[in-house]
């Protein structure tokens, strides 16, 4: 479960994950040789207008969708012509079984040129012969993976030949040009698009001009006055000189160094990260290179910048976050008009800088909470995408579908939480402390102590307020989002080894939800985002998903609590049928330490259900229902078959792939884009080995939304609207394999079909139309052969 090989060469993209680029040509001295030009040229060159308006689409649109990000096959990231200069690497970036950490090989951060990838084993792709620099289709490896796809195309058939090998624990064939030869006679089907139909002609044709031109592409442009004028706004706000400000921006800076930010009141064409430069602004930035955000960046003054995102947006990466006077005004308030002292900057020290609360203990509990809480689905989504493109470890301990709600902040500001957390800093020590290579067993009983430490000081705490009523336990304890704010309710959807954060309460009622308050909403962002390292070794991956496990139950008998007492175990009985007697002793113990019952009057014999409206009612006013089939802007009839798709359950679900976009079309207005879910039940999520022992297909469920749901999609299905009844009825009717194969002659689009790249570009045309700044290229390695 936990074993993170890396998808092999040449997955569902244009080009095979063995090769890189060329730094510099020199003319080829064979008689009538195509000219071959400098790699930099100027804006205004013809090189730049063709690069921006054909090369640049074709890398986003047949490579990018696989290439791109640590799960690219070799390594062979796409998405900036940095990537493709680099080119690949033989190295795994996903290996579980690693002994001690690797050297991270993050873009445009752990190497600064071209010639310090190929010192760390990255060869060219586009140039078998770099110091020559001479560039002809035999001596660079892109060109022939192009006319090896060109000279053997894919069969002419449904599905795609047993020589190819897919999924994302395949062996890689990241063959560099002194291996392609023996490559190429040993698969000649392997071309790129590696398991697609081929490219247009007239895009092959590019492609090979360019490449054979030295594969120039435009220097940067300036950006314009607007946006400058912002990024100064804000680099002034993130390098206040104060002890106070150094403070805030070091915390802002640990939340959103992942973030792709965006001004409101400008095209949502450009975003920027906030990285730490030796520079200051107003000079070129020099990015401080540390493997955790919050390691020692080794100088005394430095400074936080915004740089220009130059990849294309994935999105499996995405993650916009929007900067703008309402910001800067709640961050002000929160921050700075809020009364309190900083009388010392923390150190940098892991085991002191890997748990916020100890670094942040002079920052008001109540500010850093809202700070979160505010774009909590951004939140949330970061131990889905964050700095691991997948989340296969921390996905391996969460339900496929479930509701997440959230403490208020009053709570925290009238508790007495700031003593509190102050108190119990020490019991909230976190795995990174160790750094990225550690032994499971000896933390791992140390991390297990004292989170139960915690656990009964927590409860404790929790009986001596709500025994003075200071609060009830009741609705009045839950965050509506200051009514006004969608962030207050989100569902997760589960696809096996990544998933997906929508805001609102989605689907039918969940078999288990959440209740996040700070601690554990903190805890998940500095172990799965700010503190996991994907170049750990397998013991820092491992002892990270187990304490997740402790992040879940924690939340779930946050939930729990609401319930009468006699339904809090039958609850949670059903939610870890058959696991360990250590599971179960939990909410013995948990019962034990926190022993107030609920203040909430329950009139019927299923309190959860009653629990579940009593949420949806109080959150009522601030859902958000954009990808509910309850939206006014679908169609009746859609709905009406929708939502029979979305009461299939057991056999019928389980044939289908875990994300299925379905784009329907109708004649009075166009096309509708649709996803179709694929829940796995499981009698519980405690199974470290064995995963699949605990799955319960006759449970099953499926879940229908409107737009693009997921980035990795499994299959797509095309239909007009007059098919749709028969779509719903023959999802009904699937019993056994051939039938599923059956359903996709009639109605979906295989990777070998002839439409395929047709059928990508509308699909992602129209999602950008209704997503213009969530909007990232979906990710086609997961796409099935069946």
């Amino acid at each position: 479960m936990l074993h993170f090989k890396i998808i092999r060469f040449g997955m569902v993209c244009l080009f095979l994950a063995s090769f890189d680029l060329l730094i510099g040509c020199k003319l080829d001295d064979r008689p009538n040789a195509p000219q071959v030009k400098k790699r930099l040229v100027s804006t205004d060159s013809n090189w730049a207008t063709k690069y921006d308006q054909d090369v640049k689409p074709i890398f986003e649109t047949r490579c990018a969708v696989c290439h791109g990000c640590y799960d690219s096959p070799c390594q062979l990231n796409l998405t900036s012509i940095e990537g493709v200069s680099r080119g690949a690497s033989k190295e795994l970036v996903y290996d579980a079984y690693r002994l001690t950490e690797s050297q991270p090989s993050r873009l445009s951060l752990d190497a600064t040129s071209t010639a310090n990838w190929r010192e760390r084993g990255f060869f060219s792709v586009i140039h078998g012969k770099e110091k020559s620099g001479i560039v002809d289709e035999k001596n660079s490896i892109l060109y022939r993976i192009l006319n090896l796809k060109e000279n053997h195309p894919l069969p002419n058939q449904t599905l795609l030949p047993k020589s190819f090998s897919l999924g994302i624990d395949r062996k890689q064939q990241c063959s560099n040009m002194s291996e392609f030869e023996g490559f190429s006679k040993r698969f000649p089907l392997w071309g790129m698009p590696y398991g697609l139909p081929g490219l247009a002609t007239e895009e092959l044709q590019t492609l090979k001009e360019w490449l054979l031109a030295g594969s120039p592409f435009p220097e940067n442009t300036e950006l314009p006055e607007s946006y400058l004028t912002r990024i100064k706004t804000w680099e002034d706000f993130f390098n206040q000189g104060s002890i106070k400000g150094k403070l805030v921006s070091r915390y802002i800076y640990e939340h959103l160094y992942i973030a792709h930010l965006y001004f409101d009141d400008l095209p949502t064409d450009k975003f920027f990260q906030l990285v730490r430069s030796y520079t200051p602004p107003g000079k070129p930035i020099k990015i401080i290179s540390t493997r955790r955000p919050y390691d020692d960046p080794k100088i005394d003054k430095f400074y936080y910048r915004l740089k220009t995102v130059d990849t294309s947006l994935l999105a499996k990466t995405h993650m916009p976050y929007v900067l703008g006077t309402k910001r800067m005004a709640q961050w002000q308030k929160w921050f700075y008009e809020t009364s309190y002292e900083v009388t010392q900057l923390p150190t940098y020290k892991p085991k002191e800088a890997s748990n916020p609360f100890k670094t942040f203990v002079e920052l008001p509990v109540s500010s850093r909470y809202r700070f979160m809480l505010e774009e909590a689905e951004f939140t949330i989504t970061g131990f889905i995408k964050g700095p691991v493109c997948r989340g296969q470890i921390a996905l391996h301990v969460i339900r496929d579908r479930f509701w997440v709600v959230f403490v208020k902040p009053e709570i925290s500001e009238r508790s007495g939480s700031a003593r509190f957390l102050a108190e119990q800093k020490d019991h909230l020590r976190l795995p990174a402390e160790a750094g990225s290579t550690l032994r499971p067993l000896s933390r791992w009983l140390t991390f297990s102590s004292k989170q139960k430490k915690y656990l009964k000081a927590k409860y404790e705490e929790g009986n001596r307020i709500l025994n003075k009523r200071v609060f009830n336990l009741n609705m009045d304890l839950i965050w509506d989002g200051d009514g006004s704010n969608p962030n207050a309710a989100l569902t997760v959807f589960r696809h096996f080894d990544n998933a997906t954060v929508v805001k609102g309460l989605l689907g039918d009622f969940s078999q288990t939800a959440w209740i996040i308050d700070y601690p554990i909403l903190e805890r998940i962002h500095y172990l799965l985002v700010s503190g996991f390292d994907v170049f750990g070794n397998g013991a820092h991956q491992l002892l990270t998903r187990l304490y997740m496990d402790f992040l879940r139950m924690e939340s779930e008998f946050n939930f729990l609590a609401f319930l009468p007492t006699d339904a809090r175990e039958k609850e949670w009985n059903d939610w870890y049928e058959g696991a360990g007697g250590d599971v179960k002793s939990y909410i013995k113990e948990s019962d034990k330490f926190f022993h107030h019952t609920t203040d909430i009057v329950y009139s019927t014999d299923d309190p959860k259900r009653e629990l579940y409206k009593l949420l949806a009612k109080k959150l009522e006013p601030v859902l958000d229902n954009h990808h509910s089939l309850s939206s006014n802007d679908i169609p009746p009839e859609h709905k009406r078959w929708l939502k029979k798709l979305s009461s299939i359950r057991g056999k019928p679900a389980t044939l289908l792939p875990e994300v299925n976009h379905l784009v329907l079309k109708n004649e009075q207005d166009g096309t509708h884009l649709y996803t179709v879910l694929h829940n796995s039940a499981h009698s519980n999520i405690t199974s470290l080995l064995r995963p699949n022992s605990t799955r319960r297909p006759d449970q099953d469920s499926i879940t229908v939304l409107k737009g693009i749901i997921g980035a990795y999609p499994g299959a797509f299905w095309s239909v007009n609207e007059k098919q749709l009844s028969a779509l719903v009825s023959d999802v009904m009717a699937l019993r056994t394999e051939d039938d599923y194969k059956l359903f996709m002659d009639q109605y979906g689009v295989r990777r070998t079909d002839k439409r395929f790249w047709k059928f990508s570009d509308t699909l992602h045309q129209h999602y950008r139309q209704l997503e213009p700044v969530s909007y990232g290229l979906l990710d086609y390695n997961r796409l099935e052969n069946r």
